[in-house]
């Protein structure tokens, strides 16, 4: 029964938003409804699938495959031809990626309530858009990754340049054809493993993606030929480092969440930036095991982690904009997760997957916050701001939760990834550990700074008849806040599942 779970979670979205599109236009509520009842069935559903995983995988002796939950594991021939499979299974990471996308996309159902504009073609892209995140989570055939990679980008194409803000066309063109320069180059890697596997006489494994893992077909090429290897590695990470996005890759992003609507923005950062650390930690690193055994390569992929910490951390510091300062933070945050991944530690690597759904869960919270102070001013600027803590206590009193979490608090959920990664990071190089703690320092100063100028001070008049917290808001704030402590209080929750 297991192995049609994740069936069902990777399709009721499309029923979803088949549902919405035959619904009449005029029946806002009724789409509002059919939206939130289908997010909130695949988060059950995916509930159900966590408790399956970690009951069932974990506490028995369950054959597994390459760590994979057989009980999950389902395949059927697609493309006869090609060898091409319907396949689809999960590992511990699959699982916790899976909780953060269907947590934040039912959050962020409530959060485009507020959307008027073609609301019925909105929550149909956006359920679309999750269809193609959880095919991404859970495919285990190379193609049929690649498949939902591609249907991820176009929905979010259209939700960033028909509903967002003055420059939303052009934040749309230059999200895709960022993220689509990485797809081509992730296409070509595709077709290597293909041929390679086709000229070794195992054309029925060349999408397979355990098999792969398993046969490492380029391994033969490692020492005599590495320049193929060495190619192809780097091609699939640039494809990955788009989305991450590792800098210099990442000039896409501060436009896309600055443009996007405050729900798109709280999916974007919270679970597609995490397409490209999933890609890394799921097929370069696993299909190149040669080549991460090069200690430059490795030196490369810390080091750009710490450019990212650093350029981000700086680009922050110096933004007007609220809602570009979260985007900024999210590209300095991301950097502890590619330096978490090179460590190639166990406490690095899991720091790294639990700074994937602490900095989710954290900058959802953060560019929640700004869609509601935009909603009540119409504005971002950080200088306009002031005063706002007695004016909008409980509001505050959250805004505190998320600026303290992005900041790496203990007890908050920010903190428990960066100290892990550090760990990993001092093991393997001190030097760049003790950068790593300087962006620290650099993530402490923007975000008290921020905190300071619009919370802090005296009360502006013009904000003084603001109101507090709506029920709606409340319904999607208060969980991202309880998030943010309770896995700060007890990560073991979320490492128990993934460290096995």
């Amino acid at each position: 029964m297991e192995q049609y779970l994740l069936s069902a979670i990777l399709f009721t979205p499309l029923i979803g938003a088949l549902l919405i599109f035959v619904t009449p236009a005029s029946q806002k509520t009724l789409i509002k409804t059919l939206a939130s009842l289908t997010t909130l069935i695949v988060f059950s559903l995916i509930l159900l699938a966590t408790q399956s995983y970690t009951s069932n995988y974990l506490k028995s002796d369950i054959p597994a495959l390459a760590g994979f939950d057989m009980r999950t594991f389902i395949e059927f021939e697609w493309i006869t031809s090609f060898h091409i499979y319907y396949r689809l299974g999960v590992d511990g990471l699959s699982v916790v990626l899976l909780l953060l996308t269907g947590f934040l996309f039912l959050i962020a159902n409530f959060i485009a309530f507020s959307i008027e504009k073609n609301l019925k073609a909105f929550f149909a892209l956006y359920l679309i858009l999750l269809c193609g995140v959880v095919g991404i989570f859970t495919s285990l055939d190379f193609f049929l990754f690649y498949i939902f990679w591609e249907v991820m980008l176009l929905p979010m194409y259209f939700l960033i340049g028909i509903w967002g803000g003055e420059r939303k066309e052009y934040a749309a063109i230059k999200f895709f054809l960022y993220t689509f320069f990485g797809s081509i180059l992730i296409l070509i890697v595709i077709l290597a493993f293909y041929f390679k596997m086709v000229s070794l006489g195992l054309s029925e494994f060349a999408f397979n993606i355990p098999e792969l893992i398993a046969r490492q077909p380029f391994a033969d090429l490692a020492g005599k030929d590495s320049l193929i290897v060495l190619v192809l590695f780097w091609l699939l990470f640039i494809g990955f480092a788009v989305k991450m996005p590792i800098f210099p890759l990442h000039m896409w992003l501060p436009t896309a969440h600055v443009q996007a609507p405050t729900a798109i923005s709280v999916i974007l950062a919270g679970v597609l930036l995490k397409l490209g650390s999933y890609g890394l930690l799921r097929l370069n690193i696993p299909l190149f095991q040669e080549v991460v055994r090069l200690d430059w390569v490795i030196l490369v992929l810390a080091i750009l982690g710490v450019i990212n910490i650093i350029y981000g951390a700086l680009c922050a510091l110096g933004q007007r904009d609220l809602k570009s300062l979260v985007a900024y933070s999210s590209i300095s945050h991301m950097g502890y997760v590619l330096l978490g991944i090179a460590t190639l530690t166990v406490i690095g690597t899991n720091g790294a997957i639990f700074q994937m759904v602490a900095h989710g869960l954290s900058s959802a919270l953060l560019f929640a916050i700004v869609g509601v102070l935009y909603e009540r001013t119409h504005h971002r600027e950080i200088a306009q701001f002031g005063g706002l803590a007695g004016v909008m206590p409980i509001f505050f009193s959250l805004a505190l939760i998320g600026f303290f979490s992005g900041l790496g608090l203990p007890a908050l959920c920010g903190f428990v990834g960066e100290i892990m990664v550090l760990l990993g990071v001092y093991a393997y190089n001190r030097t760049l550990a003790l950068i790593a703690i300087f962006g620290m320092l650099l993530t402490a100063g923007y975000l008290l700074w921020t905190l300071q100028r619009v919370f802090l001070g005296t009360k502006k008049i013009e904000y003084l008849n603001l109101k507090d917290c709506s029920n709606r808001e409340l319904i999607y704030l208060v969980p991202l806040a309880l998030a943010c402590i309770i896995f700060g209080i007890f990560p073991n929750l979320l490492i128990n599942i993934y460290s096995s």
